[in-house]
């Protein structure tokens, strides 16, 4: 028995090779237990709890650094055997392959679950679509990266393709520059969050809402019906006013009372204003005062606040705040007054403006 297994075949032993084979089944074996068994009993618990990280992390463990496992596990058991030099240098690329493929897809992965999961935290799901641009840019950087790691590692001069590489990169850089200007004004957008989706904006003389986030421009739905496209990067070189996010609107409108008013009907308006935009839902008063002496009229000028950011709502306000101060004006006997080029009764300012 013993000389058997001292006997030579291809420059290794017999018991060198049951090592060998000993250490694959051996190895193959516990990796076998903890997938079926470990990570079993993982999963159970893991989708227990709340948090997505530990699944990832799960997943990434099994179709990811499993494998790479097993292939490392053969190459350290063939290693322990005396190969010729030629089938040595295939064993190596092979395992170079294999690791630098499931190194570079582990980081790709990783890279779009936390973008994903960001995003998610910060409840834009909807971004989700722009970064698909995203990560094909950033797995062909990260394949070639791979690729020139693995030619260094496998022995090959890798100055002459770096250097060829960092000329092409430029020239590229300087074709793409306007490009390459939205997709990091893209990033800006994605993580500064200026505006989401959904979400009502006024860019210059343009308003209207959001409906795409992508990685070189903006779409928004304008009021009036048409699509409007911007560049990342003029969009962010731009003042937005994002209405969406108002805590709440600010209201100003003017009434102009004629000056034959009696004085103690003068005093009573602001109360009686007052009393009407109280009366509403969701308001807050400012002020209302008799603000200044005019040409044709007495202005009083009055401010509120609505608790409802939404136009419609506002402006459902305004128009019974109107009709009201209508009412009680003709109770009260008060006259708005006429100049003498138009007709003004409740002057209504720009709330788009003010607020």
């Amino acid at each position: 028995m013993g000389q058997w297994l001292k006997q030579v075949f291809w420059g290794n032993t017999t018991l060198s090779y049951l090592i060998c084979t000993g250490i694959i089944i051996a190895g193959f074996v516990v990796l076998k237990v903890l997938r079926r068994f470990v990570l079993r009993r993982l999963k159970k618990y893991f989708q227990k709890t709340k948090t997505d990280a530990d699944d990832f992390a799960l997943k990434m463990v099994k179709n990811s650094i499993l494998p790479a496992c097993y292939a490392g596990l053969i190459y350290f058991a063939v290693n322990t055997l005396n190969i010729h030099p030629e089938f040595e240098k295939v064993l190596h690329v092979a395992i170079a392959v294999v690791l630098v493929y499931f190194g570079v897809r582990i980081i790709i992965t990783s890279i779009n679950f936390l973008l994903g999961f960001y995003l998610q935290k910060q409840n834009r799901l909807q971004a989700k679509e722009g970064l698909r641009g995203v990560m094909v840019m950033a797995k062909v950087t990260l394949w070639i990266f791979g690729i020139v790691f693995l030619l260094g590692n496998l022995g090959y001069d890798i100055k002459t393709l770096l250097a060829g590489l960092g000329i092409g990169g430029i020239a590229i850089a300087l074709a793409a520059q306007s490009i390459l200007s939205d997709v990091f004004a893209y990033f800006a957008i994605l993580f500064d969050r200026p505006f989401d989706v959904g979400e009502f904006l006024i860019i210059g003389d343009e308003l209207g809402t959001v409906t795409h986030i992508g990685v070189k421009t903006t779409r928004i739905q304008s009021l009036w019906g048409e699509e409007l496209s911007y560049s990342n990067k003029n969009m962010l070189n731009t003042w937005i006013h994002n209405y969406s996010r108002m805590e709440r609107r600010r209201a100003v409108f003017g009434l102009n009372v004629s000056y034959d008013t009696p004085a103690d009907r003068l005093e009573q308006i602001p109360d009686e204003v007052k009393r009407i935009i109280s009366a509403q839902d969701k308001v807050l008063v400012d002020r209302v005062h008799f603000f200044e002496f005019r040409e044709y009229y007495l202005y009083f000028e009055c401010v509120y606040y609505s608790l409802e950011s939404g136009y419609n709502e506002y402006r459902d306000k305004q128009q019974k705040i109107n009709l009201a101060i209508c009412r009680k004006f003709e109770q009260m006997g008060v006259k708005f007054a006429f100049s003498t080029n138009r007709s003004i009764s409740v002057r209504n300012s720009n709330v788009l403006q003010e607020s």
